[in-house]
């Protein structure tokens, strides 16, 4: 998506920046639907839910309540009865498809009198404005953007881990300065904009972490914590792309990923944002902290 066309889809939405109302918040327990509960966000987000008094409605693919994005049979079960939500759309927030879904689902959620959306989006990707858009305008009553950075977590879970136990992780993305965002603090923000009553509300907040590394910053960090040699190679994102071709990855899931790489990676995200700060007082966990946990705790032992 052209930065044009993005600057479009969010305009009049407002960021942190922008933010002038002084709301309390409230203390009341809510019944959150977290979507996504055994990914990387919405099992934090469904831990720091309940650890804040809410009742937790965990859903999945596979879970005991259960959601699939792409089976719109399984959304009322999942929404009746709930007071918020957190959407964390699969494969990623701007993938085609993206929009639509997150358009249907926001608007059924106002329909059987879900009060709070919460989406998860990404700091600078074009691709996602329109889905940001759809949930905008869905008449939800009140609805927020949570758009983060590169997430810590993606070094110790999911496909980058093979990788670094093996000694070397491949990816493309150059140089590219990027502050790592801790997803525990992804999960507390959203929590806390849940709670605080319409304070959020037609917001996007962002949130990074404190400082910015490069992937061969983290890789040597990582390095370091584990006692043993570990290797960064920047490719091509066609290379990379070809990569994912070979280990079977659907061809059209592929060409987002090129662009998505191609744009994202391209240092437009080379900045802290102020968002965990703004709504939790406090600065975001730090990248070595996260990095020596995650060790001690065996991520990428070989």
């Amino acid at each position: 998506m052209a930065a044009g066309r993005g600057r479009q889809l969010t305009e009049g939405m407002t960021t942190n920046s922008q933010h002038t109302t002084d709301e309390p918040t409230t203390d009341a327990a809510l019944t959150v639907l977290v979507t996504g509960a055994t990914g990387r966000t919405g099992s934090r987000v469904a831990r720091a839910a309940r650890a804040a008094g809410h009742t937790v409605r965990a859903a999945s693919r596979s879970g005991e309540v259960r959601f699939d994005w792409h089976e719109p049979a399984t959304w009322d079960a999942a929404l009746r009865g709930a007071d918020a939500a957190y959407l964390a759309y699969l494969p990623d927030v701007g993938a085609p498809g993206a929009a639509d879904a997150v358009d249907a689902l926001a608007r059924r959620a106002a329909e059987l009198g879900v009060l709070h959306l919460v989406l998860l989006s990404a700091r600078g990707e074009d691709q996602a404005h329109a889905t940001e858009r759809s949930l905008a305008e869905s008449g939800v009553a009140r609805w927020t953007v949570v758009r983060a950075s590169w997430f810590a977590q993606n070094f110790s879970e999911g496909p980058l881990v093979d990788g670094l136990r093996a000694g070397e992780l491949v990816f493309p993305a150059g140089e590219v300065l990027e502050p790592f965002v801790d997803v525990r603090d992804i999960a507390d923000v959203v929590v806390a904009v849940l709670a605080a009553g319409p304070r959020y509300a037609g917001r996007i907040v962002e949130v990074s972490g404190a400082r910015l590394l490069s992937f061969r910053d983290a890789v040597a960090e990582i390095s370091a914590a584990v006692g043993r040699p570990l290797v960064y190679v920047p490719v091509g994102a066609r290379e990379y792309g070809a990569a994912l071709t070979d280990f079977g990855v659907p061809e059209e899931e592929v060409e987002f990923l090129i662009e998505l790489f191609e744009t994202n990676l391209d240092g437009r995200n080379a900045h802290v944002s102020d968002g965990v700060r703004e709504v939790l007082g406090r600065a975001p966990r730090e990248f070595t902290a996260f990095v020596g946990e995650a060790a001690d705790a065996g991520a990428w032992k070989a």
